[in-house]
C-alpha cells in the first residue's frame, strides 16, 4: 500500500477525536443518507444510496473509539480488516475479524460494529448491484461456488435460500490483499480515472475471491433445490439445444411439474432463464468477435431477429451495434 495513503488511513478525524473522549457513537451521516421509511419499517437504521451520488465504489475508513450502532443498507459492503481486529456482530452471530480477514455483507444484513482501538484500520467498501457486470456473473456461474450464488441473489429474485454474508479469512497468498490495497490507493490518491480503475480492480476481487475460496453450500439442500441447480447448469451448458421437454424426459417428471419446480426454487421462468442465458453468450460474442449478429443469433440459439433485439434492449438497456 501507498506510505501517503498507510498514513492518511492512521490520522484521526474529527469525530474520532470526540468519540476517544466521550467513548460515545457521534453520528457520522448527514440525515438524507438514512431512509427514514424503511428505517421505521425495519426497526433500525438503514443506510441509502447517497454515498454514490458521484461514484459508483464508495470507500471509507471505519471511525474508532466507540461502539457503532445496529444498521443495514440497500447495497453491498465490504469490511476489509487493514490492521488490528474487528468484531461485529451479523444478524445476531457474533464474528471476530483478524488483519487481512474481509466481510462481504448482503443488502438488507444487519450488523453492528464494537468499538475499534487505536491500532485497528478496517475499511468499508460499499457497491451496489449494477457495478456486478453480467459477463463477470456468467464467469462465476462456470465455477460452481457458493459465492456465485451469493451475487446472483442480487440479480434474480431468489431468496428461499438467502444468506446474509461470506467471511473471507485471510489467505497465505497475497494476491487478494494487493488487489484490495490497489482499490485503496486508488480511491485516496484520487488519479486521473480513478473510479473506471476501481470497478475493474473489483472485478478481478471478487474472480480472485471466487478462485482462492472453493466454498460448498453449508446446509442440506432439498431436493426440488438440488434438481432447479441440476437444471441450471444445464442450461449453461446445453443453452443453444435444450428444452423442458428434453428435461422433462431426462429427469422423469411432468413437463407442467417441472416447470413449476423450476419457477419456484429460482424465481424466474425456465424460458427467462433460458433467455438470459443465451444473451449472455450473445453479448460476448458481440463483444469480443466480429460476427454478424445473424450468426451469434444462431450460435446461441435464437432464431427470431424481432424477439432477440427486444430482449436484448430489455436485459441490457442498449443494442448489439452500440456495445461493439
Amino acid at each position: 500500500m501507498n506510505t501517503r495513503v498507510l498514513n492518511l488511513l492512521k490520522q484521526p478525524t474529527l469525530i474520532e477525536k470526540e468519540q476517544s473522549t466521550s467513548h460515545e457513537f457521534v453520528e457520522d451521516m448527514p440525515s438524507y443518507a438514512i431512509n427514514t421509511e424503511l428505517s421505521q419499517e425495519e426497526h433500525t437504521r438503514v443506510l441509502s444510496n447517497y454515498f454514490f451520488r458521484n461514484k459508483d465504489i464508495y470507500i471509507s475508513r471505519h471511525n474508532r473509539y466507540a461502539d457503532y450502532p445496529s444498521h443495514t443498507h440497500t447495497f453491498l459492503e465490504m469490511n476489509y480488516v487493514l490492521q488490528g481486529s474487528v468484531h461485529e456482530v451479523v444478524d445476531g452471530k457474533s464474528i471476530t475479524l483478524h488483519t487481512g480477514d474481509l466481510l462481504l455483507l448482503d443488502v438488507g444484513s444487519t450488523h453492528s460494529i464494537a468499538a475499534l482501538s487505536n491500532n485497528d484500520i478496517l475499511i468499508n467498501i460499499l457497491f451496489r448491484t449494477k457495478n456486478i457486470s453480467i459477463n463477470l456473473l456468467s464467469d462465476l456461474r462456470r465455477s460452481n461456488n457458493i459465492l456465485y450464488e451469493f451475487l446472483l441473489n442480487q440479480v434474480i429474485s431468489d431468496t428461499s435460500k438467502k444468506r446474509d454474508y461470506l467471511l473471507f479469512p485471510k489467505k497465505r497468498s497475497t494476491a487478494i490483499q494487493e488487489t484490495l490495497d490497489r482499490i485503496i490507493d486508488e480511491y485516496y490518491l484520487k488519479h486521473d480515472f480513478a473510479n473506471s480503475i476501481i470497478k475493474s480492480y473489483l472485478s478481478i476481487l471478487l474472480v480472485q475471491l471466487v478462485r482462492e475460496y472453493p466454498l460448498n453450500h453449508p446446509h442440506q439442500e432439498s431436493k426440488t433445490r438440488l434438481l432447479a441447480i441440476q437444471i441450471l447448469k444445464d442450461v449453461a451448458a446445453e443453452y443453444k439445444t435444450i428444452s423442458l421437454n428434453d428435461l422433462a424426459d431426462r429427469y422423469n417428471y411432468n413437463k407442467n411439474y417441472l416447470s413449476n419446480i423450476f419457477k419456484s426454487e429460482v424465481g424466474q421462468t425456465f424460458s427467462e432463464v433460458l433467455t438470459r442465458q443465451r444473451l449472455i453468450q450473445a453479448r460476448t460474442l458481440i463483444t469480443s468477435t466480429s460476427l454478424p449478429v445473424t450468426s451469434i443469433m444462431s450460435q446461441v440459439g435464437i432464431t427470431n431477429k424481432t424477439f432477440f433485439y427486444k430482449k436484448y434492449k430489455e436485459f441490457y438497456h442498449s443494442t448489439p451495434s452500440n456495445d461493439r
